[in-house]
């Protein structure tokens, strides 16, 4: 074990230097310098300190290597510090035996706790949230994920037998109920988000629930349709699950709805928005019997009968930016804009029973974009015609 010593020169110098014992015997190992002043005294020991612990990484275990520095006198004068046989006693830099995500396993469970998941009352449930939050994967994989997190995990049998409570004490009621309660007194309600996705299996026959379908990863395998509605800021607060083959646009109505029974909160006024994938007639329609308003995604295809009195009395000139705030047919066989009024129509319920408000809004960036979009596409399309991919 190497150490530090000081040794007193005939000039009066103290040379610092690094040594070890063999056999026995001091050996020096290296000789870093000579001081003269308390200050290059100091610098030299900081030098023979970093020259003996090499420039590493280590985590910090609250343990300080103590490096003995020890003082000889020239030959015949003596030494400050009693001699002695026995190597200098050194603490050792510690060793990582194993790690783990405490910390983060910690925050995770603060916040089940903090939103009441708790009441589920189901620890291994609880282990099992916050295995799939850091990283998804399966159950019989979730207990090395929890293993990273320096928890004691269960059991596969364990978790096959917890998972089957899922559905039998009805966990989805009660997280939904901790999920409105919480939304309610931070977001509010005033304001929902709706959109769907589909989650593919790697099977080779359907089922009633799996079903091939349109699919948005492209995929020809059994897959489901999972509609998710969320507050304003992305918190959840329903879910729900259809077949495969179940058509995105006939998704939306049945989540608001079942979320409005389960909290008994039909006669409270909200607004519910989705994307271009749920506009249809029957939807809106069914929306608004249902006392909802709803900001729904329109498509481009709809601009030139939305903005007809526009295009007559504009042209298709427009301004970036540029906010257009007229009307839209309830049904495709409806014409409800009159040409030959130059002013938009404002939109009211009791004047234009067959139409419902339309607010477009021009971009150029997004315009540049369509046609860039539109004439790679193009490109490629003769490509193929003509042979050459």
């Amino acid at each position: 074990m190497a150490f530090i010593r000081r040794v007193r020169t005939k000039s009066g110098a103290t040379a610092v230097q690094v040594a070890r014992y063999s056999g026995g015997r001091q050996e020096i190992v290296k000789h870093i310098g000579s001081a003269h002043t308390e200050v290059e005294l100091g610098v030299l020991l900081e030098q023979a300190r970093a020259w003996l612990e090499p420039d590493q990484q280590a985590f910090d275990l609250g343990i300080v290597p103590q490096l003995p520095v020890e003082d000889v006198l020239p030959t015949g004068q003596g030494a400050l510090l009693p001699p002695t046989e026995e190597p200098p006693v050194v603490d050792a830099p510690g060793r990582t035996e194993a790690t783990a995500s405490v910390l983060l396993r910690q925050v995770l469970h603060t916040a089940y706790e903090q939103l009441g998941f708790e009441r589920i009352e189901d620890a291994v449930f609880r282990d099992l949230v916050i295995a799939r939050i850091v990283e998804p994967g399966s159950k019989l994989d979730a207990g090395r994920v929890l293993s990273d997190l320096g928890a004691d995990p269960p059991s596969y049998a364990t978790i096959k037998r917890h998972l089957r409570s899922v559905i039998d004490r009805d966990y989805r009621a009660a997280i939904a109920t901790q999920c409105f309660s919480y939304a309610a007194h931070t977001g509010g309600l005033s304001l929902l988000l709706y959109d769907v996705t589909t989650l593919y299996f790697e099977a080779e026959k359907e089922d009633e629930l799996r079903k091939v379908g349109y699919s948005k990863e492209r995929r020809v395998d059994p897959q489901i349709v999972v509609g998710l509605l969320v507050d304003r800021t992305g918190f959840p607060l329903e879910i729900g699950c259809f077949e495969g083959n179940h058509a995105e646009t006939r998704t939306i109505v049945p989540i608001v709805r079942q979320f409005q029974a389960r909290h008994d909160i039909e006669d409270v006024e909200m607004v519910v928005a989705a994307d271009a994938g749920m506009l249809s007639a029957a939807n809106l329609t069914d929306l608004d019997a249902a006392g909802l308003k709803f900001i729904v995604g329109s498509r481009v295809t709809k601009a030139p009968g939305d903005l007809a009195s526009h295009f007559h009395w504009h042209g298709n000139a427009f301004t970036s930016g540029q906010v257009i705030d007229t009307i839209t047919p309830r049904h495709g066989r409806s014409v409800v804009n009159n040409v030959r009024k130059r002013a938009e129509p404002v939109w009211s319920s009791v004047e234009h029973p067959n139409a419902w408000r339309a607010v477009w809004q021009y971009s150029t960036r997004r315009a540049a974009r369509d046609e860039r979009t539109l004439n790679a596409q193009e490109a490629r399309a003769r490509a193929v015609v003509d042979g050459g991919t």
